[in-house]
């Protein structure tokens, strides 16, 4: 290198001798400021991105496969073809639906019922890895089977929905009708048989009596026929109707009931939310799913009674609040389509492939009836607005770089100005052009180097004093309960290196300056 890195060092000092000018030091602490900065925000972005990663797909699986109807029988067959596709590691059916989940007084809503498969879960989610208290044992019951295909009791073998024939047709008695007609009019025969003449409490015209089924008018009680209510017609009636224990009972309050319940997995969040822990009874509610009720059609509420068996924790609060687990059969239980699932979810060894093998598998079903989805298109969203995110504010504070460099173009200006009589000397007895460019840029290269080197130094200590410490988040607002850190080499390196050649730009033009100086300009002064 030669004299001119000698220069380049002795430049850096000021007239009175110092090691190192005070410009020079503002130069350097420009540059490490905004490298330790840059290197920061990068790390605790790319924690957050892979934070939400890890959690996604700890308890998501990484391809799905979803039919465009709500009747998905044949999973079986399709599971066959995909677990044969190079890159798949693991295949389940699963079912999965918003509920309700009552424990006690206290009721959650908007919670997702996620019915899987015991035995194929693990090798597809992580769930068991996330287990905090209690285990998957008993998930299933022994014995358990699909459930039967409900069909509407208004009709035979399924064949219709809603009724299609007239009423003519049902006064008939159609062979198909005729079961829940005669049931329809032994259920008014009864009624009939129990009304009663009553008269009315202050005279006025009396009551006619109604028929009893067999033509005969019925009986009036004791005393007249008249059927006061207790504490009189003035009394109040209760606010609520409360049945009996005996007509009523809650099987939640029996240890051997619920022994015999299936299990259920809930959030460590819901648990908390509930009150509920191991071996307590939870009652989950769908308050839209149930059997078509004649031709109205209306849909009932279907309740279970299920046994907390597990409480997992994976760290994102979407999920610990809002996610419950329990057997697919079970599930599948609520609704009236059977051994029917809402998808297929699976596994790949390698996540950045699991676009391909998407696609792959896209090919392999070859119709329009099924959907293929990775897991970056469920999360399309979230991960767009991670990497917008990372990408905005890598930028901003890497003009904190950008100002730092403005600062070593002055200093070295200033430094130009300041020995334009040497620079003349030494072009006098022979210096080149080239050698002196090399003096400032060899001057902006050492404040870059140093700076930099200062800056992720300090980006470092930085990043290990926040995972350390372990900065609090509120989990309702970022989902996550700590700040992430994750520190890798490479974005320290590409941060390093930017700073390095921004300050080699800012170092170019007064070195080119300088390098055109002529002795004639230097020693017109003097």
């Amino acid at each position: 290198m030669g004299y001119p890195l000698s220069l380049a060092i002795r430049y850096m000092g000021a007239k009175k001798r110092a090691f190192i000018s005070v410009g020079t030091a503002f130069a350097m602490l420009g540059v490490m400021l905004g490298v330790a900065a840059l290197s920061i925000v990068m790390s605790v972005t790319g924690g957050f991105k892979d934070q939400f990663r890890e959690k996604v797909l700890g308890v998501n699986a990484h391809v799905l496969v979803l039919k465009y109807s709500v009747d998905f029988r044949e999973y079986r067959e399709v599971m066959q073809k995909v677990e044969h596709v190079k890159g798949v590691v693991g295949v389940d059916p699963f079912i999965i639906n918003p509920m309700m989940v009552t424990h006690g007084e206290r009721t959650a809503t908007g919670v997702l019922l996620k019915g899987v498969d015991p035995e194929l879960m693990p090798k597809v989610l992580d769930l068991p890895k996330h287990i905090t208290e209690g285990s998957l044992e008993g998930l299933r019951r022994p014995g358990a089977a699909p459930p039967e295909r409900r069909v509407d009791p208004f009709f035979r073998d399924g064949a219709s929905s809603a009724p299609t024939t007239g009423a003519a047709d049902i006064d008939a008695g159609t062979p198909g009708n005729k079961p829940f007609l005669d049931m329809i009019r032994d259920e008014i025969a009864k009624d009939d048989a129990k009304v009663i003449q009553q008269p009315p409490p202050q005279g006025g015209e009396p009551v006619q009596s109604r028929q009893s089924a067999g033509g005969e008018p019925s009986e009036a009680p004791a005393g007249g026929g008249l059927v006061e209510p207790e504490g009189g017609y003035k009394s109040q009636l209760p606010d609520s109707d409360v049945l009996p224990e005996e007509f009523d009972p809650d099987p939640c309050k029996s240890a051997e009931q619920v022994a015999r319940m299936p299990g259920v997995v809930l959030g460590k969040t819901l648990a908390k939310q509930l009150g509920v822990g191991l071996g307590d009874c939870v009652e989950v509610t769908s308050p839209t799913i149930g059997m078509a009720i004649g031709a109205s059609s209306a849909r009932p509420p279907v309740a279970k009674q299920f046994r907390v068996i597990a409480l997992f924790e994976a760290g994102f609060d979407q999920y610990d609040s809002k996610l419950v687990y329990t057997d697919l059969y079970e599930a599948q239980s609520f609704y009236d389509q059977g051994d029917s699932v809402t998808g297929i979810e699976m596994k790949v060894d390698d996540i950045d492939h699991a676009s391909a093998i998407c696609k792959e598998i896209d090919k392999l079903l070859a119709n329009s009836v099924y959907r293929t989805m990775d897991w970056m298109d469920l999360n399309h969203g979230l991960f767009t607005a991670l990497l917008i995110q990372q990408i905005g504010m890598s930028v901003v504070l890497g003009l904190i770089i950008v100002v730092a460099a403005f600062t070593v173009i002055a200093t070295l200006i200033m430094v130009v100005l300041d020995k334009k009589k040497e620079i003349a000397l030494l072009k006098a007895i022979g210096a080149r052009d080239a050698a002196i460019l090399r003096v400032f840029l060899y001057q902006g290269g050492i404040i870059g180097l140093v700076g930099t080197s200062l800056g992720l130094i300090l980006g470092y200590g930085g990043c290990k004093a926040l995972a350390a410490y372990g900065f609090p988040l509120d989990p309702k607002v970022y989902f996550i309960s700590r700040l992430p850190v994750l520190i890798r080499p490479n974005e320290f390196i590409v941060t390093g290196v930017v700073a390095l050649i921004i300050c080699l730009f800012a170092t170019l033009f007064p070195a080119l300056y300088a390098a055109r100086l002529r002795p004639a300009d230097g020693l017109r002064a003097e």
